[in-house]
């Protein structure tokens, strides 16, 4: 049984536990209602995560940069992060890479 959190902590959304679809899930409500005005994502309390987990930490991004947070700091490196930022082509603000021009 997955025992993923998140809290705030200052400026931070800190998230503990495996982030993976149930956990995505689970914790997407907290998630929303802790996001106003915060600045940062805290993983180093993260072990792993999954498309689903990153797919969470996207929207949340996504929603700082729209309510007007111009940097969102990633914190801690959980197994799967750069790999799925890789294949999803997302910088390491969880934001999108310009797409490339063709040749």
């Amino acid at each position: 049984m997955n025992q993923a959190s998140v809290q705030r902590d200052g400026n931070a959304l800190v998230f503990r536990g495996a982030l993976d679809r149930a956990a995505a899930q689970a914790l997407w409500p907290a998630a929303q209602r802790a996001l106003e005005g915060a600045q940062r994502l805290d993983l180093t309390a993260v072990p792993s995560l999954d498309s689903a987990g990153l797919a969470l930490l996207v929207a949340l991004a996504t929603r700082l940069r729209g309510a007007g947070t111009t940097a969102v700091a990633v914190e801690g490196t959980p197994a799967g992060l750069a790999e799925l930022c890789a294949a999803y082509r997302l910088t390491p603000a969880l934001d999108y890479l310009p797409a490339a021009r063709p040749a």
